[in-house]
């Protein structure tokens, strides 16, 4: 997460790549392009958050309480009104085992998600599984390929790598009875996938260098294994693609469309103290636009806000060196009065959703790259000492009422 960090100040840059005119080659049959209407109709507001670190957290001496209480997390965020849970999923991450002396387990992998997915399910929580299709963080300007596909030069057999991997991830889950609702194709994809990271094979995979028919290529194949386990499954899974910053949709959703409309949500990465060329009072209209454009549902698949400048660890916080967004404190009460805001400009706007990332990284002996304990304890929906703060309630405030 500290390389997003670093890696979020790229995207302004990101206004001033130049999209392709080259004709696009098609893998198998796709659907025609979407026109704009106003046939969509959204059935469901997803109150979502971002779960990944929680299985790792309580291996590693974190606790969570609600009302004095300790609780698995999995219940609280049921109780106080989650119904969609999102985990990334790496390929092969040995490093996360690699960062402890002597660790005896893998985190967020197959299996600890699949962990992941049946507590959430067990709570009736719908659930969101992140391809990031690498080995490691993948966000805008860090897209490493997995070590297993490092040696792959030709295109083709990329994505037939690209299909069987989602395919036999999907085909693992539904037998568990543990299928996801919604699939991500990739994370934070604003200039590709698999573009970097020790394989220079796929340099025409960078969208910001006009390399749309080849990522054409790669997520058709995902999205056909997405739809074939679908077909088989009980479970009608949704399809999302995802981008950062709402400054970055227009172009890039312009461009993928013309490869494959061949998926559900249009998903956004809204860090408003990282991304601010879209103002948050202009949040709203531009959601509109995005929504009307393209007749597909928006989620804004990722963002966070701090409650606090404060810290519980040695481990430096990502979030509150910044200036605040005006009216919003760095507060409980600031932090609270964002997410209701947010939440009712995208429910004016149309859009489906809102996922908060990693609200339950809470401090704790858990490991990472760059430091013990958290970075993130200042956005989540606990305390300190882990206790449920009142945050946690906005997803249950009353949204229909006229105040």
């Amino acid at each position: 997460m500290r390389m997003k960090l670093m890696l979020y100040s790229l995207v302004l840059s990101f206004l001033l790549m130049i999209s392709c005119t080259e004709e696009t080659g098609r893998r198998g049959v796709d659907p025609e392009p979407q026109e704009p209407s106003d046939s969509l109709v959204v059935e469901k507001f997803y109150f979502g958050a971002d779960l990944s670190y929680v299985n790792q957290i309580l291996d590693h001496g974190g606790a969570y309480y609600d009302g004095g209480e300790q609780t698995s997390p999995y219940q609280i965020f049921a109780d106080h009104g989650t119904n969609l849970a999102r985990f990334r999923l790496w390929h092969d991450p040995e490093w996360t085992q690699e960062v402890y002396d002597n660790g005896t387990q893998q985190y967020n992998d197959l299996y600890d998600v699949e962990k992941a997915i049946r507590l959430s399910k067990e709570q009736e929580m719908n659930v969101l599984l992140d391809f990031h299709y690498s080995d490691d963080w993948a966000d805008p300007g860090k897209q490493f390929v997995p070590e297993a596909w490092e040696e792959i030069t030709d295109i083709d057999i990329l994505a037939d790598s690209v299909y069987e991997y989602t395919h036999h991830v999907l085909s693992y889950l539904n037998g568990k009875g543990l299928m996801p609702e919604m699939v991500q194709i990739g994370n934070e994809t604003n200039c590709g996938m698999m573009r970097s990271g020790g394989n220079d094979n796929f340099p025409e995979m960078d969208v910001c260098e006009s390399g749309w028919t080849n990522m054409g290529i790669v997520v058709k194949a995902a999205i056909r294994a997405v739809n074939e386990v679908s077909a088989e499954s009980e479970v009608d899974t949704k399809i999302a693609l995802h981008v950062a910053d709402p400054v970055n949709v227009e172009w890039w959703f312009d461009e993928i469309i013309q490869q494959t409309s061949d998926f559900d949500f249009i998903g956004i990465s809204y860090y408003p103290l990282w991304h601010t060329g879209v103002q948050f009072h202009q949040l709203e209209d531009r959601i509109r636009e995005f929504r009307e454009r393209f007749n597909k549902e928006i989620i804004i698949l990722e963002t966070a806000y701090p409650w606090t400048t404060d810290g519980a660890d040695n481990y430096n916080n990502l979030f509150g060196g910044e200036n605040p967004i005006s009216g919003y404190a760095f507060t409980l009460e600031g932090q609270t009065n964002y997410l209701i805001d947010l939440t009712k400009a995208l429910k004016n706007a149309g859009a489906s959703g809102l996922v908060y990332w990693e609200p339950a990284w809470i401090t704790s002996d858990m490991k990472d790259q760059w430091g013990t304990g958290s970075s993130w304890e200042n956005n989540t929906f606990f305390d300190f000492e882990g206790n449920a703060l009142s945050n946690i309630d906005f997803m249950t405030y009353d949204y229909d009422s006229n105040d």
